[in-house]
């Protein structure tokens, strides 16, 4: 079967968020622990596996995704890289729809120029009080923080965006403080700094207990970030840069209770996987 690696959210090699992307044949799923063990043997942040649904169109595909660790129920790179496979592959053009488990169809959309957007569920936070141990955690003390029950993720918001890039978390105490609390990971998001040119704010994402220390770009988190954002600076279009090491751009429109994700891709590797 077909194996692809693609940088998701740039239009650069070696940046954005690498995953891997398997094509399944037309069937049933392989063994859940088969998948893993694929997963793990990537070992990329998440890898895609997608599966033509039977007597449907061709651009109808069944999609999971896991980390290194565990299944994932919503992971917006590589939906991206997916989309992007999927068209150099099949050459599929348009909109693309994944079924997912947790969160419905899931759209893909590429443009003449390569870029995709994706059509996915908004999943608005709620402020909760900072929980013990964050600030000891993150390394810095964050003005404010919410919880986005949909993806199960902790945002804590900071004022500046240098405290967002410079932030060096202990990685330990933040798994033990997301095992405690059944959290995904933990979001930290800052305005982008006074008179920026190409983004609205920036972000980094953690989820070392799941077997993520820092996710390069993070489409699912941009599914709260938006809401936030939004609500916050009066806009409906943004764009988020996500600060790691790798950094990517994600452009984001909030309609209604949905969030278009929008994004390149870039293939970085093709061929067959033998197991």
């Amino acid at each position: 079967m077909r194996l692809f690696v693609v940088d998701a959210f740039t239009d650069r090699p070696f940046s954005g968020n690498p995953a891997a992307v398997c094509l399944l044949p037309t069937g049933q799923w392989p063994d859940d622990a088969w998948m893993q063990r694929i997963a793990a043997e990537m070992n990329h942040s998440e890898t895609a596996f997608a599966l033509p649904l039977p007597d449907s169109a061709e651009a109808e595909w069944a999609i999971r995704w896991f980390t290194p660790r565990v299944e994932a129920g919503l992971c917006g790179h590589a939906t991206l890289a997916t989309a992007h496979a999927l068209r150099a592959e099949k050459g599929l053009v348009g909109t693309v729809r994944f079924q997912s488990r947790n969160h419905g169809v899931l759209a893909a959309h590429a443009d003449a120029e390569g870029a995709i957007t994706l059509d996915f569920p908004a999943v608005p936070a709620t402020a909760v009080p900072i929980p013990d141990g964050l600030a000891t955690a993150l390394g810095a003390i964050p003005e404010a923080a919410l919880h986005s029950a949909g993806l199960g993720d902790l945002l804590a918001i900071f004022a500046d965006e240098s405290t967002v890039r410079v932030l060096t978390p202990d990685l330990d105490a933040v798994a033990d403080l997301t095992t405690r609390n059944a959290l995904r990971g933990i979001i930290v998001t800052a305005p982008a700094a006074k008179d920026t040119q190409g983004h609205d704010f920036v972000s980094r994402f953690f989820a070392p207990a799941r077997g993520i220390p820092e996710d390069p770009v993070t489409g699912s988190a941009h599914t709260t970030l938006a809401p936030y954002w939004s609500a916050r600076l009066g806009r409906q279009e943004l764009t988020g840069l996500q600060t790691s090491t790798r950094s990517g751009l994600v452009r984001t429109a909030l309609r209604g209770d949905r969030v278009h994700l929008t994004g390149n891709a870039v293939t970085i590797l093709d061929g067959t996987l033998h197991a």
